[in-house]
Formats: C-alpha cells, structure tokens, sequence
C-alpha cells in the first residue's frame, strides 16, 4: 500500500473518530430520554429496550400534577418555556444583526478615527469573565426597568454577540472592493439603495455566520437566564430545565434538554456550508 494511500486512511480514520466523539452525547442522551424509570437503573446505559415517549409526553402534559409511587411532582410549562426561548432568541438575533451590520460597516467601509481600535477593543471584551458582570448588569437593568423581564436577555445577549459579529462584518466590509459601490452610484442610487441591495446580499454568508454565533451563544446560556429570571413562567428553556428536581424528574429534564437542541442543532446542520463560508470570507478578507 503506498504512503499516499496510508495517509488517506489515517485522514478517514482520525475524521471517524472525531464524527463518534462528536456524535455519541446526541446519541446517549437521546437513549436516555426513551427510556422508562424502571430501565434506567436496570437496563443498559447505551441502549434502550423498550422505547417510550412518555418523558416526552409529559412535557406537553399541561399544568397540575402527576403521582410517581408516593412523590407527587409538578408538571413543568415546558411549552411556556419554548415560546419563552423563541421570543428572546428571535429578538437578540434581530437586534444583534442590525446594530452589527450598521456598526461593522460604519468602522469597516467609513472608517472613522480610531476604527482599527475600536475593532480590537470590541473583540478584547471576550477576555472579561462573565461572573464579574452580574452585579453592575443587574444595576443597570434595575435602572431601565428591566429586572424579571425578557428584554433584559435580549439586551444582556445581544451585548454578547455584538463583538465578534461586528468584528467578522467590519473585516469584510473593509476589503470589499469600492468599485461596486461606486458602480451603483453612477447609476442613480443612494448609497442607502446600494448598501441594501448590493453590499448586504453580498454578505450573507458572513451574515449566516454571525447568526450561528448568536444562536449558539443563546442557545447555550444558563447562568444569565436563570439569574435574572426568577418567575417561572418567564424562564427560558434552559433556565427551566436547570431548576428542575432533577434527582425525581431526571428522565424528564433529558427528554427537554434533547427537544430543545433539536432547532439549534437543525440550523447548524442547515446553514453549516454558509457558516464555514462566512468565516473563511471574514479571514481571508483581513480579520
């Protein structure tokens, strides 16, 4: 067998076992939440027996109780907290990509003094550790009014996702050619017109990026959500899951933690070329 060969195999070889290491949590956990209390400390942790939905089920069972042997446990308002999750992640993506785009294109294509600083003290804030945020946050938000509410995610993980989506967009916008935008001019528009028929679409798979980045950075969040939620019925997904009696509801918990990544994991898989894309296009174009 020649060298080149042996190399190829070796390439598959490491990319299957990343694919396994990857792939074997969605698999567990989706085992995990088809199985019954019974088979869960009798049966095997890798597979499943007898397959239920009843974990799932229980999640759409609306509000009271349910009677377990002698325990009594609360049903969750699982779908209260899916609408919950899908408010604020829609809302923080919209604003997120609207003031990035406004923002990246004003220090890439602009340039006003000091953009390059900018850009670098944007994408510095990432060192910050989270944890020594919460306080001032939590003062800020109590003077907007903001406290117990979801427009206090949205602000909170917007700020989060603004950095690096503006860094990738200005790192685009700086090298895209002018003569595009010049073309358009000459040929009557505004340069709002050219901006939003020309330079936008063209930037869609840095757009599709930066969207990923938000949604994974939401989608991902625990300690914000539980945190600056406190009522029940206003918690995301997340924080929802988090604060379950996990030690009597277990199965449960699993069955909505397997939900819940189903749409994220679906649009990483969907947009996952476009994302690749956008990167290499931010990098190549001098981010």
């Amino acid at each position: 067998m020649s060298r080149g060969r042996l190399a190829r195999w070796g390439h598959g070889a490491a990319l299957a076992l990343v694919a396994v290491y990857s792939v074997f949590p969605i698999y567990f956990i989706t085992v995990q939440s088809l199985k019954t209390p019974q088979e869960d400390v009798f049966g095997s942790p890798f597979y499943v027996a007898d397959p239920t939905v009843e974990n799932y089920a229980e999640l759409f069972a609306g509000p009271g109780a349910r009677v377990r042997g002698f325990v009594v446990l609360p049903r969750v308002p699982f779908v209260r907290w899916l609408a919950n999750s899908a408010v604020v992640l829609g809302a923080s993506l919209v604003v997120t990509l609207v003031a990035g785009v406004l923002a990246a294109y004003a220090l890439g294509r602009l340039q006003p003094p000091g953009w390059l600083w900018w850009r670098r003290a944007l994408f510095a804030t990432y060192v910050v550790p989270h944890t020594i945020l919460f306080i001032p946050l939590y003062q800020v938000l109590i003077a907007l009014g903001l406290d117990d509410s979801h427009g206090a995610l949205i602000l909170i993980y917007s700020t989060m996702a603004l950095p690096f989506c503006v860094w990738i967009l200005s790192a685009y916008y700086r090298h895209l050619p002018r003569e595009i935008e010049e073309s358009a001019l000459v040929e009557g528009a505004t340069p709002a017109t050219a901006f939003l028929r020309i330079v936008l679409p063209m930037s869609r798979n840095v757009l599709v990026a930066a969207a990923l980045f938000t949604v994974g950075t939401v989608g991902n969040d625990f300690m914000f959500a539980s945190i600056f939620l406190l009522d029940p019925t206003r918690q995301t997904v997340a924080a929802g899951l988090g604060v379950m009696d996990v030690s009597l509801e277990e199965l449960v918990a699993v069955a909505g933690v397997n939900l819940a990544a189903i749409p994220v994991a679906t649009a990483c898989a969907l947009f996952a070329r476009g994302y690749v894309r956008g990167l290499t296009a931010a990098m190549v174009e001098g981010a």
